[in-house]
């Protein structure tokens, strides 16, 4: 069987690696370096340990510190303003995931004709073209947009979180530090880190899998599993953040050459409507939708429980797999995931959106690559039971 297998040329990894982006600039021929990025990176100085580096090498980087969570297609428009009003030839995505998924967006909205939206790209069209590379900087552990050929950006006069998948959101290059996550707050960090739990089981039980995103998502399951506790409560633990940046970024590779399933195609609506952070939306959602394909993938899921530890490598899938949903459950407890009624999300207005949530859900693609398909009924179904969960 044929794969397609995409990831990054060139991925830098470890504590400390920041320093040599001057030094991979200048290997791969770029002198014009523009910085994507969010306020409070510059507010707080934050951002200056990406421009320092650029600058000891000698390069005289612009910055674009206009990013917003969830990126808007209004915010990537401002930032193709400013990309093209410059002279430069390579966008340095340094933040969480969204200054990534926006440095993303630009390249590929500044390749097409003036007045294009950002809506002309959303699946299922191929978003393979961009003006110019992009490298990606992460500074939390948890979305994998450093690895992964995806973008998404929320349509504004929509409310429609829009996925936007092709080669021209593949970063040409990534830089994995886990030093840069040392000041990220905790509410922060066990929601990315959910977020990349979420990544990898998702491509393990995904009908795209394959056997290399099963290796990327087999190894980033070993990597999260056993430290998302430990770097959730303890700020000082370097080996949990180093274990945890890795794996977030495997599971990215390992999502980006499967995808993502039904779980991410029900967070987006919920973060369009609702501003709830991507992470912990998905974290609203794991335990009922990973019980609603439990069994129609059981030795798939059972095996995802194995390796993020929860069940022992002698287990029978069907213990494993009724392990799994209790891992999830006391991972959403011991990590004070709120449920959407408890986060302060209004009912009635949640359950007047069901339909559009549900349209929106499947129209992403995604609940098309979940071990069991669900219709539009069975989703709304989800929703409700994750409410009050």
């Amino acid at each position: 069987m044929t794969q397609n297998i995409f990831a990054p040329r060139h991925m830098i990894i470890g504590g400390g690696s920041l320093s040599r982006l001057g030094e991979l600039l200048k290997q791969l021929g770029f002198s014009r370096p523009l910085v994507v990025t969010d306020p409070w990176m510059q507010s707080s100085g934050t951002v200056e340990k990406c421009l320092e580096p650029m600058r000891a090498a000698g390069f005289a980087p612009g910055v674009f510190h206009e990013t917003v969570p969830d990126p808007t297609d209004t915010v990537i428009a401002a930032g193709v303003a400013v990309l093209q009003s410059g002279d430069f030839d390579v966008l340095i995505g340094f933040g969480g995931g969204s200054p990534m998924d926006t440095a993303k967006a630009m390249a590929i909205l500044a390749a097409a004709p003036a007045g294009t939206p950002m809506s002309a790209f959303k699946v299922p069209v191929a978003a393979d073209h961009a003006a110019l590379p992009v490298i990606c900087i992460p500074t939390t552990a948890g979305t994998g947009s450093e690895a992964t050929r995806f973008t998404v950006i929320t349509d504004v006069a929509r409310d429609e979180k829009m996925l936007i998948a092709g080669l021209g959101a593949l970063p040409l290059a990534a830089i994995v530090d886990h030093e840069l996550t040392r000041t990220v707050p905790a509410r922060t960090k066990a929601d990315t880190g959910i977020d990349s739990l979420t990544h990898a089981l998702e491509a393990y039980v995904s009908k795209r899998a394959n056997s290399v995103s099963d290796m990327y998502a087999e190894r980033a399951m070993r990597l999260i599993g056993p430290h998302l506790r430990r770097v959730y409560t303890d700020p000082a633990d370097d080996a949990a953040r180093e274990a945890m940046m890795l794996g977030a970024t495997l599971a990215g590779l390992a999502f980006s050459n499967a995808s993502v399933a039904l779980i991410h195609g029900m967070s987006r609506p919920i973060g369009a409507h609702f501003h709830v952070p991507h992470g912990l939306s998905n974290a609203m959602l794991l335990p009922a939708v990973t019980g609603f394909g439990l069994n129609h993938a059981l030795p798939r899921y059972a095996e995802a429980a194995r390796c993020i530890g929860c069940a022992a490598p002698g287990d029978a899938d069907q213990v494993a797999g009724a392990k799994l949903m209790e891992e999830l459950r006391a991972l959403n407890r011991e990590l004070e995931v709120p449920s959407p009624a408890a986060y302060g999300i209004p009912q009635a207005k949640w359950n007047a959106l069901l339909p559009v949530m549900a349209e929106q859900a499947l129209a992403s693609g995604s609940p098309g690559n979940n071990p069991r398909v669900p219709d539009a009924a069975q989703i709304m179904e989800l929703y409700v039971e994750a409410f009050g969960a």
